[in-house]
């Protein structure tokens, strides 16, 4: 069989759907995509079936409706693509990263079994599942006053969002689904369990989630200091051997096939994140070029031809994006999740109203109305943690911040200052790597935020970089069709893939040297708010705990 012959599936499991892509092997042509919403969505209120109310801070998620991407999408998408499904050699997926599954030794979902189905902690966990901050805190304080030597490796903080945080919520909050549970697994590599039959830690989200620098998984001694009894952590839910990215981890099993519609035996590839897998989508695996995966959240990642300690990142880990370079991670917990809350909590009717009559969406009416300002016009300055900050402050109790609001205010003002927050966000990680010796000379972009020129060019202005695009609508499901390829031996390695299936449109959005000196000034705004909230003053700490304690107490009245 020729490679014009051959072809790939990479399939993007996002925050609300999956995504199926059909790729041919030769030349990376996309060929078909298909994608399938989860059912259960993001469960942030209550249980599906009983209606248990949940606590502030959780995101759930029902590992079943991964399956059903694998069921529904894929075979979709190999119909889409008109091709005979006995051409395709491999299938590789990729995960947002932290999402976590406790399972049983097989495999399966602790919520799937008898008895379990009303325990939150028998869920996934999503990566935006912030409950687990206070044990985050114990953490870093424990590590620091330890000196422990995997903590620069992450900036000095970890994040509540990672495996050992999460781990360790559970083991306070109900040990009898801890104890139930024989494994703590990322969802990236859960899903390939279930592909290929085999559990394979993927060497990605050990290395920046699950906190294995050199080798090394935390300490025993450490865990027992940090809580009695969760010594065993990591022995008894967590370790497992590590695969290298764009390693075989197996063949597609019979049930797997039956799902898919995909020949038994194929290339199942080991798991990645959906950061990390659009890096060689873009063609992006150079030293000096970060790539910002735009979503609801930001993720910012990018190799590196030595190790560096950088202040809140997420970490650095040998061979994180592809073998034989230090990977860099950092990122942004709200992005388009601010963009949409502002749209749905804060624009009058009347504007609806205006974007309907002119045939455009309302994010794209209040974009139009934002660009035809100047830079500075609307007064305004933001801080984008509605989410809580990943880097470099990585404190999720933080929360997001308006300053210059006036009577005279407009949503188009508010919005097009959220832009730029992100922005200003994005130009505060550029520099800590920059500021520790990381080089970043150029900005690379994914994501269905890229179709809005106005905030492309805000960012380019912002961080007087050369912005390029990836040249892809499916950057990370490309990027898991490029792992797929090389897990079934058409490439010898991740970049030389990349070159062939990768694509990208250089400089597409050039930085403006007038509007840059006055976002230079916006910025230092940003910066003095970004110190004093973020570290001098605790107050939106403060608020979240006076919050959290009132929904408790609405909670506990509810029951009585």
């Amino acid at each position: 069989m020729s490679e014009q012959d051959q072809y790939v599936v990479g399939v993007d499991f996002g925050t609300l759907s999956g995504r199926a892509l059909v790729v041919r092997v030769a030349d990376g042509a996309e060929l078909g995509t298909a994608v399938h919403d989860y059912a259960h969505a993001v469960i942030e209120d209550r249980l599906p079936g009983s209606g248990r109310a949940l606590p502030p801070d959780w995101a759930l998620q029902v590992p079943n409706d991964y399956r059903e991407v694998l069921r529904v999408a894929v075979p979709a998408a190999v119909a889409a693509a008109g091709i005979d499904p006995s051409r395709v050699i491999g299938i590789a997926t990729d995960f947002t990263a932290c999402t976590m599954v406790p399972v049983l030794e097989d495999g399966t979902p602790l919520n799937e079994i008898a008895g379990f189905a009303d325990r939150p902690h028998s869920y996934v966990k999503l990566w935006k599942h912030h409950a687990a901050q206070p044990q985050a805190d114990r953490i870093n304080e424990l590590a620091a006053a330890r000196a422990e030597p995997w903590l620069p490796r992450y900036g000095g903080l970890i994040s509540s969002e990672w495996e050992f945080a999460k781990g360790l919520e559970l083991f306070e909050s109900d040990r009898e689904v801890y104890d139930r549970m024989d494994r703590w697994v990322e969802a990236a590599d859960w899903i390939v369990w279930q592909l290929c039959g085999e559990y394979v830690r993927n060497a990605c989200t050990a290395g920046y989630k699950g906190i294995r620098q050199d080798g090394d998984y935390p300490s025993r001694e450490f865990l027992d200091a940090l809580e009695p009894g969760f010594g065993d952590f990591v022995a008894d839910k967590l370790d497992q051997p590590i695969g290298r990215l764009g390693d075989r981890a197996g063949g597609l099993t019979p049930q797997a096939a039956a799902w898919t519609g995909l020949p038994e035996g194929i290339a199942v590839a080991v798991g990645n994140v959906d950061a990390h897998v659009t890096a060689p989508a873009a063609q992006a695996v150079s030293p000096g070029q970060m790539v910002a995966i735009m979503g609801t959240s930001t993720c910012h990642v990018m190799n590196g031809v030595e190790v560096r300690e950088v202040p809140g990142m997420c970490g650095v880990v040998d061979g994180g994006i592809v073998a034989g370079l230090w990977g860099y991670e950092a990122g942004q917990s709200g992005v388009g999740d601010i963009f949409g809350w502002f749209i749905q909590t804060s624009v009058p009717a009347s504007y609806a109203e205006s974007a309907d009559a002119a045939g455009v969406s309302l994010h794209e009416y209040l974009t139009d109305l934002a660009a035809l300002q100047q830079v500075g016009e609307h007064g305004l300055v933001a801080l984008d943690w509605h989410s809580g900050n990943r880097s470099i402050l990585v404190d999720h109790e933080l929360s997001g911040l308006m300053v210059g609001q006036t009577l005279a205010t407009r949503p188009e003002d508010c919005y097009r200052a959220l832009l730029e927050a992100t922005a200003f966000g994005t130009r505060v990680i550029i520099s800590a790597f920059q500021d520790s010796g990381v080089p970043v000379q150029e900005l690379v972009v994914a994501g269905g935020l890229t179709k809005n020129p106005l905030l492309m060019q805000i960012y380019a202005d912002v961080t007087r970089l050369p912005l390029s695009i990836l040249d892809s609508e499916q950057g990370p499901a490309l990027g898991s069709a490029i792992h797929a390829a090389v897990a079934a031996g058409a490439y010898p390695d991740v970049p030389t893939a990349a070159k062939s299936m990768g694509r990208v449109r250089r400089g597409v959005h050039l930085p403006d040297e007038e509007r840059a000196r006055t976002y230079d000034a916006l910025f230092e705004e940003y910066l003095a708010l970004h110190d004093h909230f973020g570290r001098a003053q605790r107050t939106m700490r403060r608020l979240k705990s006076i919050r959290r304690a009132a929904v408790d107490r609405r909670l506990k009245e509810a029951h009585v």
